[in-house]
C-alpha cells in the first residue's frame, strides 16, 4: 500500500542464449528508494521479491534512444569484443539497465553491464 514513485536505474538480468539473444528467462530490478532501503515495505504480489545485491564491479558501455532487445544484444556484443579474451567477467548473464521514463524523447541513457569476476 506504499507508492514509492519509480526509480532508476530498472535493470533487467539477460541470460544469453548461443547466439547471444535473451533466452525467455529474464528478471527485472527496480531500486529500492534509499528512504526505503533499511526497513523495505513487504510485497503483496508472491511474484515480487526483495533481494540485496552485493557489491559489484562492471564492466559497461552506454548508448542513447529507446532500447530494445537487439540494441541490448548489439551492445552486448561490442563490449565482450572490446574486453577482448583476457578481461574476467561472468559469462550466464549481463545487466540491461535504462535510466529514464518513457516520456523522455531525448538524451535517453541505457548501459550493458558485465560483472567483473
Amino acid at each position: 500500500g506504499v507508492g514509492m514513485g519509480m526509480t532508476a536505474p530498472v535493470s533487467i538480468t539477460a541470460f544469453p542464449a548461443e547466439d547471444g539473444s535473451f533466452q525467455q528467462k529474464v528478471k527485472v530490478f527496480l531500486r529500492i528508494p534509499s528512504q526505503f532501503q533499511d526497513n523495505p515495505p513487504c510485497p503483496t504480489d508472491e511474484s515480487v521479491k526483495i533481494e540485496e545485491r552485493q557489491r559489484m564491479t562492471i564492466y559497461s558501455t552506454q548508448f542513447g534512444g529507446y532500447a530494445k532487445e537487439a540494441d541490448y544484444v548489439s551492445y552486448a556484443a561490442k563490449l565482450k569484443a572490446a574486453l577482448g579474451s583476457d578481461a574476467a567477467y561472468r559469462k550466464d548473464f549481463y545487466l540491461c539497465n535504462g535510466y529514464d521514463p518513457p516520456m523522455k524523447p531525448y538524451g535517453r541513457r541505457n548501459e550493458v553491464w558485465f560483472v567483473k569476476e
